[in-house]
């Protein structure tokens, strides 16, 4: 069985912080009776494909936030053994023998209920015991990217600053069009928006972030403490040009799952 991230790169104790708890109302189609970060593409949840992602390059010591209905994420992977490997019981004895074949052998993951009502900023500070490092990875349950984790750890590194901020370039929802009066002169379907980048989630941190939140329930990590970090000069940008998409609508989801479907989706840097 193959190892996750073997030979990939150096995790050297670095954890990746993963937000679930939000309420994901903009998929009610699907987080009626889950959370976000649970519902699937390609028969796994989107979690898991994140997870996958750093697990790749060798980051396999995982905090995940929780909320919203978190009781499922923590049956998914109490029962995770289980429900992804074959396994011989023998009834009466309690005794049961697991036939490993998943990949995820290793991995470590912590499950923290931050609070049902609690925004992002607060969540991030009520998991800052469980961060024994000076560095920690961020980001959240519903994004993926084909963004190399290396690369991003390696400039936040070299820059010395409290944190870094992946940049990224989505393609417009629209087509573009270039027009003279009433006559189209081109037409391109979902052009990526040129000079233009925005938040990608994929964020690495010192811990000296943590004296920029707040434990109550209304800190929100994207406004006032990342505005200050900027303002501080202690915010840099990785641009990234390849593969991101959230899944924030059913539209999202529909897309991803087709990407997935077709095979070979981008954002698969894992092996088998």
């Amino acid at each position: 069985m193959a190892l996750e991230g073997k030979n990939k790169g150096k995790a050297t104790g670095i954890k990746v912080v993963i937000l679930c708890g939000g309420f994901g109302t903009r998929l009610r189609e699907e987080t009626e009776i889950k959370p976000k970060p649970m519902v699937e593409i390609g028969g796994m949840p989107i979690l898991w494909h994140i997870m996958k992602i750093y697990a790749h390059y060798g980051f396999t010591d995982f905090i995940l936030c929780l909320g919203y209905k978190g009781y499922v994420i923590k049956e998914y992977f109490y029962h995770y053994e289980m429900l992804s490997n074959d396994f011989t019981i023998e009834l009466g004895t309690r005794k049961i023998d697991i036939h490993p074949r998943h990949s995820e052998y290793g991995w470590k993951i912590t499950l923290v209920d931050t609070g049902l009502n609690a925004m992002t900023g607060a969540r991030i500070k009520r998991i800052e015991g469980f961060i024994d490092g000076d560095t920690f990875m961020l980001t959240y349950g519903d994004g993926i990217t084909d963004l190399n984790i290396n690369k991003l750890l390696r400039f936040h590194k070299s820059h010395g600053k409290i944190g870094t901020i992946t940049g990224v370039t989505p393609p417009s929802r629209y087509g573009e069009l270039l027009i003279n009066k009433d006559q189209v002169l081109s037409f391109k379907e979902k052009p990526v928006i040129n000079n233009s980048s925005i938040n990608g989630g994929y964020f690495i941190f010192n811990r000296r972030f943590f004296d920029y939140l707040s434990a109550d329930d209304g800190c929100v990590f994207e406004r006032e403490p990342l505005e200050r970090l900027a303002s501080d000069g202690e915010l840099k940008v990785f641009h990234h040009r390849g593969f991101w998409q959230c899944m924030d609508t059913y539209r999202d989801y529909r897309y991803l799952s087709e990407l997935w479907e077709k095979g070979n989706p981008p954002w698969k840097v894992w092996e088998e």
